[in-house]
């Protein structure tokens, strides 16, 4: 006695040996548990003898616990092998959940609780599921619990799973299991793709992030002693933080599981440059003459490392240029010897 209750229990064993010699004419091998008449298995296992005498069929693979037989009735003529693998454990809950999560279909047929937790397993892991509603059961609540999972199932599946037997149900059964199958490996393929294609892209950020860092250096190392502000010095004073803010934003952005490293690099440059000029007009503020004869190198030193946090920081930044906030000034003594007059004497504050 089952709850939910089986029915048309006239017509299941029939039906069994019609999904048995399906499965086998579509090639697939069968993970069986049980050989008592009163499970499913024994009436699959007939079904798909009679299909493999004829030439189709795989391996039928008995997963038995370590005290337990497995004697399937075949017919007199059937050359059928049936592998038996006996499983350590002494319960048959452990090999079966076991082999669940490594098979590529499940079909349930009638059932109570376990097959119930079986579907729900099965469907937790996306491993496609052929619950056949038309005998109740735990398969049937299974079929309602697919209707709101779906994973690899579309309305066109869920509605044959939902039929009542007829000749031709095996046929679409297997054929709907069958789509369900390729749905899922091509899932899995596209995701490989995916995977692989951010792994690239990761790769590529890593790249760009160390060469926008060594150019940031390689600026600073560059940069040269105290001369009057020009086009190139400036070039050089705001190039090397916003390189050094796009490998922040890449470095950064290679912690996170979006790997839009592109995007990142955007937002990082945008971040530098709003600090970066920021900064320097505070350092403006506090020494007027700066640029008439500029310390690039020394001024590098602060600028890189801001730079840098900016980029690595950028929503901080943003969320402080929303909210109108603007980098603090550095005291008047820390402005002081940041330029040089051509003699060698400080700035004027």
């Amino acid at each position: 006695m089952y709850e939910p209750p089986l029915k048309d229990l006239a017509h299941v064993r029939e039906a069994c040996q019609q999904l048995g010699r399906e499965l086998a004419r579509a090639g697939y091998d069968l993970a069986v548990f049980s050989s008592k008449p009163k499970y499913v298995e024994q009436h699959v296992v007939t079904g798909y003898a009679e299909a493999f005498a004829s030439g189709t069929g795989g391996r039928v693979i008995g997963f038995a616990p370590r005290n337990r037989r497995l004697e399937f009735v075949l017919p007199p003529e059937s050359t059928l092998p049936v592998e038996v693998v006996r499983d350590t454990s002494g319960e048959w809950e452990v090999s079966y959940y076991r082999t669940l999560m490594n098979s590529d279909g499940v079909l349930l047929v009638g059932g109570g609780q376990s097959t119930r937790v079986a579907g729900i397993v099965a469907m937790a892991q996306r491993v496609p599921v052929l619950p056949v509603a038309a005998f109740g059961g735990g398969a049937g609540e299974v079929w309602v619990n697919l209707d709101k999972v779906r994973n690899d199932a579309v309305d066109e599946d869920i509605a044959v799973l939902g039929e009542d037997w007829s000749g031709s149900s095996a046929e679409r059964l297997v054929a709907c299991l069958s789509r369900q199958v390729r749905r899922r490996q091509e899932r899995a393929v596209e995701e490989e793709r995916s995977a692989r294609s951010g792994r690239w892209s990761s790769g590529v950020g890593m790249a760009v992030s160390g060469v926008f860092l060594l150019a940031s250096l390689g600026l600073l190392v560059t940069a040269g002693g105290p001369r009057p502000a020009g086009m190139r010095s400036l070039a050089v004073l705001v190039g090397a933080p916003l390189c050094a803010a796009g490998a922040g934003a890449v470095i950064r952005n290679s912690f996170e599981s979006d790997a839009a490293w592109v995007r990142a690099l955007v937002r990082g440059l945008g971040a530098g440059l709003v600090s970066v000029l920021l900064y320097f007009a505070s350092q403006l503020l506090a020494v007027p003459g700066l640029f008439d004869a500029i310390d690039v190198r020394r001024l590098l030193f602060f600028a890189v490392p801001l730079g840098f946090s900016a980029g690595f920081t950028f929503d901080l930044v943003y969320e402080r240029l929303r909210a109108g906030a603007v980098p603090e000034p550095l005291p008047a003594s820390a402005g002081a010897g940041l330029g040089a007059s051509p003699g060698g004497g400080s700035a004027a504050r």
